[in-house]
């Protein structure tokens, strides 16, 4: 199996938004000393820059013109997609930034720092080989520091970005070592020969090691359990940068599977543990989501699981679900993160009502009827489209939708426009997943229909979990605060890494009153 490409860039076309960011960087690293009047013009100036990238990257991708094909670069169209949506983003995020970091010291690093990871990121989306894919996603990560670290006084910031930076470092070992493997297999770095030689001689024990190191660095980077920490932690950074990593950089993960997914196919052991860790990670991420208060930390716990899924979805051979699942995640998150403070007043007001009761007859029937619904609109729209287990996961992950509140003499009718709204959400959502098949990402599934049935109980268990929350709360009080506190994994985690790498983070109580102040070496969680 080959994925076909869009079309195949010159480098100066290609990397063209790439160095327009990279323009922006410098800009911003030359500015003069900041004042309120030159800071306002380096945001219209950066944003300009922004959105000249957008528009090159829109040329690039639907208008490519007969260049020569590069060796280093090749545009995708899911490559070539995302590349439009990073840039869009990023583009509503610095317009978005100009207004939130007003008054902030150091905009300008923040500038330069959020540039840099822009061109970074579009580098790695037109990578075709191996070395300027793990350069590029190594300076996504160095661009990323700073913005992590914005406020250094914030001892959870510097912690979570020491974690960062020494799972980003232990991912890129084991991407270089992945890519040794891979060249001296087929002699060359060059990702398109890579995919033609196991087309045509299949994966080697050689190269079969090489996708399983890929699949460990992509664990990394994707922030699934255990390595999570750092995600939930960096919530201290400000909120366009949480949006930023959420909606484009902690989910390039992804991409990067489906990427290999020529590669990934032909490896049974990189496919299984794909799956047990994204539906390890799934599970468990969102039952400790349902246990937090904090928006922004629920929000973190989201990302978690959904990058569970994501990772899910590649080891089943989901491609096009997953590109898809890419796709949505960044737009919603970028979004929700964006809204964070409408968010936060709606969950102050709902707090103002009374807790709503749920009919338990609902919690069982909901799935029935959600499954019964997937099904049958599959065999309308889309026969053959998904495969029989994966539509019951979609129907019990859109179950919740059709539970019914108990009835009160208040709200007499409530039960019904539930009912009703449910339905068409469950209804609209298996629409759109079936009728976006149909778009040109130039994917092709190979599912695994054993694993498959794995990810299917899997999804049962978190589905009863949630009905026992809702039906027996007091017997599972000592799972919930399990739960809250993320299973203890993180806490491990952490006392791991700060013995194999030491760092400065928590904050020195004998400084000076008044001014921030570098933190102290510490190997402990809390003081």
């Amino acid at each position: 199996m080959q994925f076909t490409l869009a079309h195949n860039p010159n480098t100066a076309m290609a990397l063209a938004p790439a160095a327009v960011m990279l323009l922006a960087l410098l800009i911003a690293l030359a500015w003069p000393r900041p004042t309120t009047g030159r800071v306002t013009r380096l945001w219209a100036t950066v944003n300009a820059l922004s959105l000249l990238a957008l528009g090159l990257t829109l040329v690039g991708v639907f208008l490519p013109g007969t260049a020569a094909r590069s060796h280093w670069l090749a545009v995708t169209a899911l490559g070539g997609a995302l590349a439009v949506l990073v840039q869009f983003l990023g583009l509503v995020i610095g317009v978005f930034s100009a207004r939130y970091m007003e008054g902030e010291a150091g905009q300008a690093r923040f500038v330069a720092a959020l540039a840099g990871v822009l061109a970074a990121v579009h580098t790695l989306l037109m990578a075709d080989h191996w070395l300027l894919l793990i350069g590029a996603w190594a300076l996504v990560g160095v661009a990323l520091q700073p913005l992590l670290c914005f406020y250094p006084d914030r001892p959870f910031a510097l912690l979570a970005a020491h974690k960062k930076r020494l799972a980003d470092r232990l991912a890129d070992a084991w991407l270089l070592a992945a890519a040794g493997l891979a060249w001296s297999s087929v002699g060359s770095g060059s990702l398109a020969e890579l995919f033609q030689h196991v087309d045509t001689h299949g994966a080697s024990p050689t190269l079969q090691a090489s996708a399983v190191l890929l699949v460990l660095a992509v664990v990394l980077r994707l922030a699934l359990l255990p390595v999570h920490g750092w995600l939930i932690q960096v919530m201290e950074a400000p909120t366009p940068v949480s949006a930023l990593l959420h909606a484009g950089v902690v989910n390039l993960g992804g991409f990067v599977l489906i990427r290999f997914a020529p590669l990934l196919e032909h490896v049974p052991l990189a496919r299984g543990l794909l799956v047990a860790v994204g539906l390890g990670t799934a599970v468990l991420a969102g039952l400790v989501m349902l246990t937090r208060i904090s928006i922004k930390v629920r929000l973190a716990w989201s990302t978690v699981a959904q990058m569970g899924f994501l990772a899910l979805e590649c080891g089943l051979g989901l491609y096009t679900l997953a590109a898809l699942h890419l796709i949505g995640h960044s737009l919603y998150k970028a979004h929700t993160f964006l809204a964070a403070s409408s968010a936060v007043r709606n969950t102050r007001l709902q707090t103002l009502q009374t807790p709503r009761q749920l009919r338990a007859v609902s919690l069982w029937l909901a799935p029935l009827v959600s499954v019964s619904l997937v099904l049958g609109l599959q065999t309308a729209i889309s026969p053959g489209a998904l495969p029989w287990w994966w539509a019951l996961v979609l129907g019990l992950a859109w179950a919740p939708l059709l539970w019914l509140p108990a009835p009160t003499q208040a709200h007499s009718g409530r039960s019904l426009r539930v009912a009703v709204s449910g339905l068409l959400m469950v209804a609209g959502l298996t629409g759109l997943t079936l009728l976006a098949h149909w778009l040109p990402l130039n994917l092709q599934d190979s599912p695994h229909h054993a694993l498959g049935a794995v990810a299917l109980a899997g999804m049962a268990v978190l589905y009863l979990g949630l009905v026992l929350l809702h039906t027996r709360p007091s017997a599972l009080e000592a799972w919930r605060r399990r739960s809250y506190a993320g299973f203890y994994l993180d806490e491990h985690h952490t006392r791991l890494t700060l013995w194999l790498w030491p760092t400065r983070w928590a904050p020195d109580k004998r400084a000076s009153h008044g001014r921030p102040t570098p933190p102290k070496a510490s190997t402990q969680l809390s003081d």
